[in-house]
């Protein structure tokens, strides 16, 4: 219901359709409002994020080894590509998007739903790859040590190249129970118990002397040359975690306590904890995003073919649900930028 405002000439509404701020319908304005509140979620977030990587800069993992998986390519190191492949998807369907709702203002409707498809379908592409990433995130690839102090220990060879624990861990007569509820005292319990055990991975390292320990903590090339000068010469040319000498190395798998494998909200083979707790948040709440508008769209598009819009002589809702497709584009080049690229 709106005012009235009574002038020397008219009588005239301050919200009643005709009379529109800016001249953006109450939908369209509405939409604004969610953007802009969404938009200070989003950024208080990335804010914490790029808090908490400048206050743990020197155990934070680095991009470029931890997003190196492409589908159909096992075993194939792709630093960033299938990152780079599903922004592009995503940027396209926003250029579909525009398309779309260049063809409601032309009241084209069959190049609305063509627009509109193409728009679905890239979102979905993008949600799949998403969860793809997510699985081989959790999942893991090499597998590393936790220390009794917290600090976690990879492994790789001469030459700098990680090394999984599947590669030399022994296999030894162990006996290894679960910690369950109806077993432990104070009904505690733990996850599923890794592949290996803290004794298996000692004694495979032992087995092979070609093996060095890496920290977590990143150095320069520099620094790990004059430690072990065998160290191939290659990792002086960018920047990495620090390598051990064998010595060094043997010292500090000592005091190993815990077999990391992948990633979760307690531990994280890729480095810092914190890591893997703000990619599955701030990930996996831009998914929900993007689900949630694949979902609109749908809606949308079977709007389209049923005429509705047709009938109402406006395509003002592709436009709306356009403003909110474009936003989470526009957010996850954000999220690409600090999250994966600096």
């Amino acid at each position: 219901m709106g005012a009235t405002v009574t002038t020397a000439n008219t009588n005239e509404k301050t919200w009643g359709g005709g009379n529109e701020p800016m001249g953006a319908s109450y939908g369209k304005l509405m939409m604004w409002f969610f953007i802009l509140s969404d938009a200070l979620t989003f950024s208080g977030f990335l804010a914490a994020y790029g808090f908490s990587r400048f206050k743990f800069i020197e155990t934070w993992p680095l991009a470029d080894e931890v997003f190196t998986h492409f589908p159909f390519m096992h075993g194939v190191s792709a630093p960033m590509y299938y990152v780079a492949l599903m922004t592009f998807i995503l940027i396209f369907s926003s250029v579909t998007m525009v398309l779309a709702v260049d063809a409601g203002h032309q009241m084209k409707k069959d190049k609305v739903a063509i627009y509109m498809f193409l728009t679905i379908i890239g979102g979905l592409i993008f949600v799949g790859s998403q969860a793809w990433e997510w699985k081989n995130f959790i999942k893991g690839e090499y597998g590393a040590i936790e220390t009794k102090g917290g600090s976690l220990l990879q492994f790789v060879d001469k030459t700098g190249k990680r090394v999984a624990l599947s590669e030399f861990a022994a296999t030894l007569p162990e006996d290894r129970t679960q910690l369950t509820r109806s077993r432990a005292t104070w009904f505690m319990n733990e996850g599923s118990l890794p592949t290996y055990s803290v004794a298996e991975v000692q004694a495979g390292f032992k087995a092979h002397p070609e093996l060095l320990v890496r920290t977590e903590t990143i150095s320069n090339g520099d620094e790990a040359t004059l430690k072990d000068p065998k160290i191939d010469q290659t990792l002086t040319k960018k920047k990495h975690k620090t390598v051990l000498t064998r010595a060094e190395s043997e010292a500090r798998l000592a005091s190993a306590h815990y077999v990391v494998e992948g990633a979760n909200l307690t531990r994280n083979e890729y480095g810092s904890k914190l890591f893997a707790d703000f990619f599955f948040f701030i990930t996996g709440f831009h998914g929900f995003h993007v689900f949630s508008g694949v979902i609109i769209n749908i809606i949308i598009f079977f709007n389209v073919l049923l005429g509705t819009y047709e009938k109402r002589r406006s395509y003002e809702m592709v436009e709306k649900v356009g403003l909110y497709w474009h936003f989470v584009d526009l957010v996850w080049v954000f999220v690409f930028t600090f999250f994966y690229l600096v």
